[in-house]
């Protein structure tokens, strides 16, 4: 079975909550972006990220706005599922950004990234890296990836919203990302089945295909 949650910003007790707890070896668990265990290298997140790698399923996480990027950047590349992905350790992945994965049959097509609310504060401490806003190279990378599966995949995962869904989720409308576009394109002119995204910290879904997660574990239809 696959699962998918929202930010676990370096919270391990994501982990431990009745529905993970129920996850099975060979289950999958996708985090929709702010994973947070990559942060500042030291001893204790280390054995931390080994402890996620050695639960009996697997957890692939695609990046969000709060990521150590130069530390993220170390680990290998790997191909897995028919997409790029990194290599964390065990059985614990980074899903890149514009790839097309296939996990127990069905398309996964994942873009992290984002804009910081909290830019100004995290640069005075040095916390923000640039790595966290999507390029024009990712945005290609993804129109390729997609116009490979003919547009078709049967679920999104990214860790901003489209953009025509940040009025109502109360986001930030001024600054514009290269994914806005992006994303507004693959809306109109390609077919999945579900879109979820993680970013504004609410569980909420808004009808018919799109899912804001947080701190909920769902599972997908079998």
């Amino acid at each position: 079975m696959i699962y998918i949650t929202g930010d676990t910003h370096g919270d391990f007790s994501r982990f431990k909550d009745s529905t993970t707890r129920k996850i099975k070896k060979g289950d999958t668990l996708i985090v929709c972006g702010d994973f947070g265990f990559i942060w500042n290298g030291d001893k204790a997140e280390k054995q931390i990220l080994k402890k996620i790698g050695e639960l009996k399923y697997t957890v692939a996480f695609i990046d969000g706005c709060h990521e150590n990027f130069k530390l993220l950047s170390e680990y290998p590349e790997i191909q897995w599922n028919g997409g790029t992905a990194r290599a964390i350790g065990g059985k614990l992945v980074h899903l890149k950004r514009g790839q097309v994965y296939t996990i127990e049959g069905k398309k996964f097509f994942t873009f992290g990234g984002g804009h910081s609310q909290d830019i100004d504060i995290r640069r005075e401490t040095n916390t923000w890296f640039e790595e966290e806003q999507p390029t024009i190279e990712e945005v290609e990378e993804g129109v390729k990836n997609l116009l490979a599966h003919d547009g078709k995949v049967d679920y999104i995962i990214t860790h901003e919203p489209p953009h025509s869904l940040k009025k109502c989720l109360d986001l930030d409308m001024l600054h514009r990302l290269e994914t806005d576009t992006f994303f507004e394109q693959i809306l109109s002119e390609c077919k999945f089945d579900k879109w979820f995204f993680g970013k504004c910290h609410m569980n909420k879904i808004i009808p018919q295909k799109f899912y804001a997660l947080f701190d909920n574990v769902i599972r997908l239809e079998g």
